[in-house]
């Protein structure tokens, strides 16, 4: 009997040259009142549409057409259009931008030890003030010396002036990096080698990822005149970074055709989700970018010598998609991944892979239940003397995806997202869990911090932003106006004090919204008795007590290698660990926008504010340029005349 044979796997050579045909990128200047929207301090002007193309699936990855319409064939995951913004700038650095983080750094270490209210004698205040004065003008004038006059001597020179302004929580506490406390510091093992001189003896990647012939890199087309367009830019200009599908795209923003692209790399079958690029190893010279893909496999790429290297190769420590990468602040080496199995991975960026062995107590028979959410399983210790070979930490939060995590602005608490619907606030310097929130409904896909690191924003498939004081411990407001799941939330730091708050908003129902956000002015609804802020409810206090008589000790057990006490030394106290309850709907206030406007035509997936503009992207590889009102154009609430850190 004869068979039909079989459909061919992959297209033919016809079909393959119309699949696999590049196109450009495109920009557009649209006019129109669709291309504007009001907020109270004025017009925002569509400045451009830069239209990222989206690269087609590589010929080995085309999936079969089924003609079922129920069908529901797994696709190939995507993040969307993601941007990392990075200034290289030294030339806008001058007194008055020292003169105004001195001046907005003294107000705020004024404030937060109270010292406004204390109670001191007209001498002594007199002769703080002077003291003061002159600890200022000597470090300003240090600063400058150290910026201007040595800037080609010191590696993290003024091209790395966000350190200052977006901490405003350490310059609150009056502390500088050399008092924060270095992830990994107190390990001898993890000691790092000081960088001195200058910057071009940075240790850079070994490959050339233009003349590779690595399987996992499919294309990189450089612009044909990159070397001459790196040195005739704008000084002052911005550089991008974008992943959109299966392509990672590096643009100069501040160049006459910024849609041609400096570098555009095509990978084979993974997918960049994500990627960051550390702000404190960045020169005009050198930059560090890290990429997360869909295979599991982190980039570590320098673009200024289009060297890379390969990190978690094949999965030999995660097999897992990376949903989020960042640099761990203050480290010029370690950086953090979150996979979508719930584990957070340290890796070192110059460290080699080994196959990773789980280093936790298995001898004490304790498992992970599914039930139990409050859970930090510490599989390696960042105290482990086995640090030769990646990962240099691995923690365990959760059975379900990890979607986004960020930084406290003071360096020193991680907040984390995902599929279980948890924000975690982890003291990841110590290692220990600290606080559970829970959403309305559904999962967290977004979450920030606030400039000042007071409050957390969160947003999530409840259509909901949230708001949540890490200080009084509880949520503060919901934010309703978005019609689908919230993709991304950001603080806009040039409209923030010490009183207000301004922070937006993009989602899957193509809307930007801004929202401005004052203590004083939250109401909770009538007729319901709030408890004082800053209390612990019943439900807690039940939650917090049942956890600290409980007899599984999953969440308080490290994993160091060389344990030499008791097992009863090594349980973590968490007796300030809290499981917070959900407040009920009734209970809470509720915040609305200050404008909602669709923007797009696709479900958008990021948000930056910037100095004199906010940047949205959608799913679309649509980048769109805003220009802020000029009449407030040179000002700010924060008197803040840099960019803050990306």
């Amino acid at each position: 009997m004869f068979a039909i044979p079989p459909p061919p796997r992959y297209p033919t050579n016809s079909n393959l040259i119309a699949t696999t045909l590049e196109t450009a990128n495109t920009i557009h200047h649209r006019e129109g009142p669709e291309y504007t929207f009001q907020a109270g301090e004025g017009r925002y002007i569509l400045r451009d549409d830069l239209q990222l193309a989206t690269p087609p699936p590589h010929p080995s990855e085309v999936p079969i057409i089924n003609p079922n319409p129920l069908s529901t064939g797994l696709n190939p995951p995507t993040s969307g259009v993601k941007l990392s913004l990075v200034s290289l700038n030294p030339k806008q650095i001058n007194t008055d931008l020292y003169r105004t983080t001195t001046a907005t750094s003294s107000l705020l270490r004024w404030r937060s030890l109270g010292l406004n209210t204390s109670k001191e004698s007209k001498e002594s205040k007199e002769s703080r003030e002077a003291k003061e004065a002159k600890e200022a003008k000597e470090a300003k004038e240090a600063k400058e010396a150290r910026e201007f006059k040595d800037f080609e001597k010191e590696p993290r020179s003024s091209l790395d002036t966000t350190s200052d302004i977006s901490n405003p929580a350490a310059s609150a506490n009056g502390s500088n990096k050399s008092s924060v406390k270095v992830f990994g510091e107190g390990n001898a093992a993890l000691s790092p080698v000081i960088s001195r001189g200058d910057n071009l003896k940075r240790r850079k990647p070994k490959n050339n990822i233009i003349k590779s012939n690595s399987s996992f890199v499919s294309r990189v087309i450089p612009h044909e005149s990159l070397a001459k367009k790196l040195v005739e830019r704008d000084q002052g200009g911005t550089f991008c970074f974008a992943n959109i599908n299966r392509a990672f795209q590096w643009l100069d923003l501040s160049s006459s055709s910024k849609q041609d692209p400096m570098t555009k790399i095509l990978f084979t079958k993974a997918h960049m989700l994500c990627h960051d690029v550390n702000a404190l190893t960045k020169h005009s010279t050198h930059l560090d970018v890290i990429m997360g893909s869909s295979a599991s496999d982190i980039i570590w790429y320098e673009p200024m010598s289009q060297k890379y290297a390969r990190i978690n190769k094949n999965g030999v420590i995660n097999n897992s998609a990376v949903a989020k990468i960042k640099w761990i602040p203050g480290s010029e080496n370690h950086f953090l991944a979150a996979h979508v199995d719930g584990m957070l991975v340290v890796y070192d960026k110059e460290k080699e892979d080994a196959p990773y062995v789980s280093e936790e107590l298995v001898d004490e028979g304790i498992s992970i239940p599914d039930e139990d959410q409050s859970t930090l399983v510490i599989t390696k210790s960042v105290n482990s003397q086995n640090q030769r070979t990646n990962p240099v930490a691995c923690w365990k939060i959760s059975n379900q995806a990890i979607m986004d995590f960020a930084f406290s602005p003071d360096s020193k608490h991680l907040a984390v997202v995902g599929d279980d619907g948890f924000l975690r606030i982890i003291d990841y310097l110590q290692e220990r869990l600290t606080d559970i929130y829970s959403s309305y409904y559904g999962a967290f896909t977004c979450v920030c911090w606030s400039p000042d690191g007071k409050y957390v924003l969160t947003g999530g498939q409840d259509d909901l932003v949230t708001i949540w004081s890490l200080d009084e411990r509880q949520i503060i407001a919901r934010c309703h106006g978005h019609d689908s799941w919230v993709t991304a939330v950001a603080f806009d730091p040039w409209r923030c004090d010490e009183r207000t708050y301004r922070f937006g908003s993009v989602g899957d129902d193509c809307k930007l919204l801004l929202w401005d956000f004052s203590v004083g002015m939250l109401h909770r609804p009538k007729g319901v008795t709030a408890r004082p802020r800053g209390s612990i409810s019943v439900q807690s206090v039940s939650l917090l007590r049942q956890r600290t008589e409980s007899t599984s000790v999953v969440n308080r057990i490290r994993s160091d290698s060389n344990r030499t006490g008791s097992f009863k030394e090594d349980i973590v106290d968490e007796s300030e660990f809290l499981n917070h309850a959900v407040d009920a709907r009734a209970r809470t206030a509720v915040l609305p926008p200050v404008m909602s406007k669709k923007i797009d035509e696709h479900p958008l997936s990021g948000l930056a504010f910037e100095q004199d503009c906010i940047i949205t992207s959608c799913s679309e590889g649509h980048v769109r340029t805003w220009d802020r009102p000029r009449e407030n154009a040179n000002s700010s609430q924060i008197n803040l005349s840099e960019k803050p850190k990306t």
